[in-house]
């Protein structure tokens, strides 16, 4: 894989020139190289693309012919059916309760063959046994284990709230529960330290030692207890693989010897999210752009849309930042709004009608949720475009 310097904002304002916005812009050069750095960072663990950060396919397929991208982590189940039609290795990452699509999976050897469903609980075995019968290919099933950090004796939850499965014990009794379904065949594990992942250690502030205070103390127990959690699962059942991280813990993630594969997907795009890290830095390669369609006054700059607003708890930081031209910032009592997004600062006073202002997403892949393609600059020139799922017509969530 080549790696190329990420395209100035001029030249990529240049080379879209004749585009009406709304519209998305991907830095092949960018992109080639945030690639390359999550694969350095691996230190030779297999990446497996989280499709949730990115839902192009035209992408991830891309991606998946570079050297050290295996697999792909999928979101919801019917994605995952849809991505097996051209990728032999699909682990959702999230239970689902889609009879439709469990009894598709269940019916078809080859989606049976190259989808893994994610399950963290009995009752979730009682509805797949209720809904996929006994006949038919085998059901691949990998089993989530908590990786939150849990202090005073479970009073203060830091992480995501995902599995219950939280101990080594409770690891294996759900692993029994599972290989005793005649159907089932547990494959695989998983973990997702987002408490390390997806916090930034360097952000301004005091708090950034609070960060990586919890940060440190979280890896060091993850490690132990996933560890043990692996080798009890391990006495049950054969692993394929045991999958963790995120682009934000690869380092902590690798160290750690029963891991076998990394997720990630986010660093792809390198959304503002990610701005705020010790361990690496990703290029920009993702953008939208928006006309300046008002001028309210001559310290304000109004374009048409904007508010593609992140997922999260409500907060500045999910809002899209302006980055091209620069200084320009958002206004507090505004934010981005729905049909119109007012720009203030002191690059606001030189943009006239029908200027252009580029923003970056705070999150990867929902930027594709508002596009149906992306166009594709490398070195200063559009070659082209790659539709998202929407562009294909689909929404998964």
């Amino acid at each position: 894989m080549t790696t190329s310097p990420a395209t100035s904002y001029r030249a990529l304002a240049e080379a879209t020139s004749d585009l009406e916005t709304p519209y998305g812009v991907l830095d092949l050069g960018a992109l080639r190289t945030n690639a390359a750095d999550l694969v350095r960072r691996a230190a030779g663990i297999p990446i497996r693309v989280a499709s949730k950060s990115v839902r192009s396919r035209a992408v991830i397929r891309d991606v998946l012919a570079m050297p050290g991208f295996r697999g792909v982590l999928a979101y919801t189940l019917p994605e995952a059916l849809w991505l097996a039609r051209e990728v032999d290795d699909v682990v959702v990452g999230y239970p689902s309760v889609d009879r439709v699509a469990l009894r598709t999976l269940a019916s078809d050897e080859l989606l049976a063959d190259r989808v893994t469903i994610m399950v963290d609980s009995v009752d979730q075995l009682d509805l797949i046994d209720s809904v996929v019968g006994r006949d038919g290919p085998p059901i691949r099933v990998c089993l989530e284990l908590d990786a939150s950090l849990r202090l005073a004796g479970g009073l203060v939850h830091l992480g995501a709230r995902r599995s219950p499965v939280h101990t080594p014990e409770q690891a294996a009794k759900l692993a029994r529960a599972i290989v005793a379904r005649p159907r089932l065949r547990l494959v695989g594990m998983m973990a997702y330290e987002g408490q390390i992942a997806g916090v930034g250690d360097n952000q301004p502030g005091l708090r950034k030692h609070a960060v990586r205070a919890v940060q440190w103390l979280s890896a060091r127990e993850l490690a132990e207890r996933r560890a043990a959690a692996v080798s009890a699962v391990r006495r049950i059942a054969p692993l394929e693989f045991v999958n963790g991280g995120g682009t934000g813990s690869i380092e902590t993630t690798r160290a750690e010897s029963a891991v076998t594969e990394i997720a990630a997907g986010s660093g792809l795009f390198g959304p503002h999210l990610f701005d705020h890290y010790t361990r690496f830095t990703p290029r920009p390669a993702a953008y939208f752009v928006l006309s300046v369609v008002r001028r309210p006054s001559p310290r304000h700059a109004t374009v048409l849309g904007g508010g593609w607003i992140a997922s999260g708890a409500a907060g500045a930081d999910r809002m899209p930042a302006p980055v091209w031209p620069r200084g320009l910032k958002l206004l507090p009592a505004e934010g981005a709004g729905e049909v119109q997004t007012p720009l203030t600062g002191p690059g606001a006073a030189g943009l006239r009608i029908d200027d252009r202002v580029w923003f970056r997403h705070t999150k990867a892949g929902e930027l594709s949720e508002h596009l149906d393609a992306f166009h594709v600059v490398d070195d200063g020139a559009l070659v082209g475009e790659v539709a998202t799922y929407r562009g294909e017509g689909t929404a998964f969530l």
